[in-house]
C-alpha cells in the first residue's frame, strides 16, 4: 500500500540537522509551481503548531504572499509612489509624503510589515502626543498607516490589518467662530482701503473656500446669469523633479547633521529648523533645473458637488462690471509686464494672488477691524452659512450654495447664536403666557390646604 500523502496535505519530518521541519501547500506561485511553505521548530509540537497555523490561513485565504517581506518605510514608499499617486489629490499626496517622512517612518519605518504590532503604533501615537503633537495630527496619520496597511493586506503581503486594532485619539470637533453682521461691516471697512477689497466681499459673502475664491476667472464668471462657476481652485503644490537622478540633483543643499542649538541660518523659519536630510533624500526638487509640477497651479476641486454654480449677490453686479474695468486700465497700463492669468483677482503684474500672502492679509485685516483671531474658514464659509440661518433660510438650501455633499456637513459650519435662542425662547414665552397663568392659578387653588392646617385640624378633632 502506497504511503504518498495526498496532493495538498503537509508533511512533518525529523531532519539531520535534529529540527523538526513541516512543509505546507499554499496555492501556486506566480509561474505556476506548487506554493510550499516551509516552518521548522526544536520540537515535533511546535512545529505541528506552526503548519496547523500556516493551513488556517490558507484555508481562510489570508496566506501572505511569497516573497521577502518589505518593511513599512519600504511600503510606505512603495504605495505613496505607484499607488497612492493614482487616486490622491496633489495636496493630499504631499500631506501624506509629509507625515510619512516626519512622523511614520521615524517612529514604526524599521518593523517588517507581518511583524508589525498593535503595541507599536500604540507607542508611537503617545509619543507624538508627548512631543506637543495635536490629536487631530495623529490621527491623520492613524488613516495614512491603516490605509496603507488595507492595501498590503488586499494584497496578501500580511494575513491582517493591526491599525484596525488600535483605538486612534479621539479628536475634540472645532468650534466654528463665524463673523456677526457687525464684524462683517467692521471687517470690510478695513478691507475697502485695500486693492484687494473685492476679493473680501466675495469671500465673505459668497461662501467659498480660500482656493475657489482665488482660483475664480473671467471665463467662469456669468454677469448677465449672475452666476459663479467655481470649476477651478487655485493651489500651491510642491516642485517634483524632472531629473534622473533626484539624490545626485539636491546634493549641495543634502544637510545630514542637525543644526546647532542657536542656529542662525534658520532664525527666520516660523517652524524652527527643519529636520535632518535622510541618507537617501530626494527633495530639494525647487531647485531642479527640470522641475515640473509646482508653484501657483489651477486644479479642480475635490467633489464634482463643489463645481456646481453659485448665484452672485445682486449688490456685486455692479462693483464686478468696475473691478473688470479697473483691471483692463491696469493691464493696458502694464503693457509687456503683464502676466495673463485670467483671474478674478490679481496682483499688479496680473499674476493670481499668491495663498500665503492672502492668509497673512486676512490676519492684518483682523487686527485692522480689532475682530479677535480666528481662521480664515471661520471669515468665510462659516459666516456665509450661519448668517443664512440667522436669515430664516432652510437648511437644505444652504448646503446648495455651500456645495456640501451631505447636509450633516452643513449644519457643522452653521453655528447658533445665543441671541437667536434668547429671541426663540422670548416668542415661545408670549405663545404660552396664557396657558402659563391658567395653570399657575389652579395650582394655587389646589395647594391652599397645606400640611401645618391639616395638621392643626387632627388636633382639634383629637
Amino acid at each position: 500500500m502506497s504511503t504518498r500523502k495526498p496532493n495538498g496535505e503537509a508533511s512533518i519530518y525529523l531532519g539531520r540537522d535534529g529540527w523538526w521541519h513541516g512543509r505546507v501547500t499554499v496555492g501556486v506561485k506566480a509561474d505556476g509551481s506548487p506554493d510550499r511553505r516551509h516552518r521548522m521548530a526544536k520540537t515535533e509540537i511546535a512545529v505541528r503548531q506552526k503548519v496547523k497555523d500556516l493551513e488556517k490561513l490558507r484555508d481562510q485565504k489570508r496566506m501572505p504572499r511569497a516573497g521577502r517581506i518589505p518593511t513599512v518605510a519600504q511600503w510606505m514608499g512603495t504605495y505613496l509612489t505607484t499607488i497612492a499617486n493614482l487616486k490622491l489629490k496633489p495636496r493630499s499626496l504631499d500631506d501624506y509624503w509629509s507625515k510619512t517622512r516626519n512622523d511614520i517612518i521615524p517612529g514604526i519605518g524599521r518593523h517588517r510589515l507581518d511583524k508589525l504590532q498593535p503595541e507599536h503604533l500604540e507607542r508611537m501615537y503617545t509619543a507624538m502626543l508627548a512631543e506637543g503633537h495635536a490629536p487631530s495630527h495623529v490621527l491623520k496619520v492613524h488613516r495614512i498607516i491603516s490605509r496603507a496597511l488595507k492595501i498590503a493586506h488586499r494584497r496578501r503581503m500580511i494575513s491582517e490589518n493591526v491599525a484596525t486594532l488600535v483605538d486612534p485619539p479621539t479628536v475634540d470637533e472645532t468650534e466654528a467662530n463665524p463673523f456677526t453682521k457687525e464684524e462683517v461691516t467692521a471687517f470690510l471697512q478695513a478691507a475697502a482701503k485695500r486693492p484687494t477689497f473685492m476679493r473680501w466681499v466675495v469671500g465673505v459673502s459668497q461662501g467659498f473656500r480660500q482656493g475657489e475664491a482665488l482660483g475664480l476667472r473671467w471665463r467662469y464668471v456669468d454677469l448677465e446669469q449672475e452666476l459663479f462657476h467655481p470649476r477651478w481652485q487655485l493651489q500651491r503644490l510642491t516642485w517634483r523633479h524632472g531629473c534622473q537622478d533626484p539624490h545626485a540633483c539636491g546634493a549641495r543643499l543634502h544637510r545630514f547633521e542637525p543644526c546647532p542649538p542657536r542656529c542662525a541660518t534658520h532664525k527666520g523659519y516660523k517652524r524652527g529648523c527643519p529636520k535632518p536630510c535622510a541618507k537617501t533624500c530626494t527633495r530639494h526638487a525647487s531647485t531642479c533645473p527640470q522641475r515640473k509640477d509646482g508653484g501657483l497651479v489651477f486644479t479642480r476641486p475635490k467633489t464634482k458637488k463643489s463645481q456646481e454654480p453659485v448665484p452672485i449677490l445682486p449688490p456685486l453686479i455692479p462693483w464686478l462690471h468696475e473691478h473688470k474695468a479697473q483691471q483692463e486700465e491696469a493691464r493696458v497700463a502694464a503693457g509687456a509686464a503683464w502676466h495673463e492669468s485670467g483671474a478674478l483677482f490679481t496682483r499688479p503684474d496680473g499674476r493670481p494672488l499668491d495663498p500665503r500672502q492672502d492668509w497673512e492679509e486676512f490676519k492684518e485685516l483682523l487686527a485692522e477691524a480689532g475682530i479677535s483671531d480666528r481662521r480664515l474658514y471661520d471669515g468665510s464659509r462659516h459666516t456665509t452659512g450661519t448668517i443664512l440661518n440667522e436669515l430664516g433660510v432652510d437648511m437644505p438650501t444652504i448646503m446648495e450654495i455651500l456645495r456640501h455633499t451631505q447636509i450633516s456637513q452643513t449644519r457643522r459650519y452653521v453655528k447658533g447664536r445665543s441671541t437667536l435662542s434668547k429671541d426663540a425662547m422670548r416668542r415661545m414665552g408670549e405663545a404660552l403666557r396664557g396657558s402659563v397663568a391658567e395653570a399657575a392659578t389652579e395650582t394655587r387653588t389646589e395647594t391652599t390646604d397645606r400640611r401645618s392646617a391639616r395638621a392643626r385640624r387632627r388636633r382639634r378633632v383629637q
